[in-house]
């Protein structure tokens, strides 16, 4: 499936990963848990204890007035989640150019 990589520190890119559970932990480096902060069916793809082993924090979420509510840990990737499937898609063309300029640019936190 086509999905939106985001790394700590780097830019975000395309990446092609196999849809299967092995893939998905291999990505975000273990556990996965996935969340769903757009309006859109969109999946954020990250490590589940990401905060708690002190992975890198990565890209914040924020409010639509802008205020943060919560910083991904780690690397995550962004892949479609269709409300009636149980399973994660490809992103289009144009989901994956609209998410790659939302995180472009690497955040550091303090």
């Amino acid at each position: 499936m086509n999905v939106l990589l985001v790394p700590p520190l780097e830019p975000p890119r395309a990446a092609e990963l196999d849809n299967t559970l092995e893939a998905m932990q291999q990505a975000v480096g273990g556990p996965i848990q996935a969340v769903y902060p757009f309006e859109e069916p969109v999946a954020l793809i990250c490590h589940e204890e990401g905060k708690l082993v002190g992975l890198p924090l990565n890209r914040c979420l924020r409010l639509d007035s802008g205020e943060i509510y919560d910083i991904v840990a780690g690397t995550f990737f962004l892949c479609a989640a269709p409300p009636d499937s149980e399973n994660f898609e490809s992103l289009t063309p144009e989901q994956l150019e609209r998410y790659a300029r939302r995180f472009a640019r690497p955040e550091i936190y303090l």
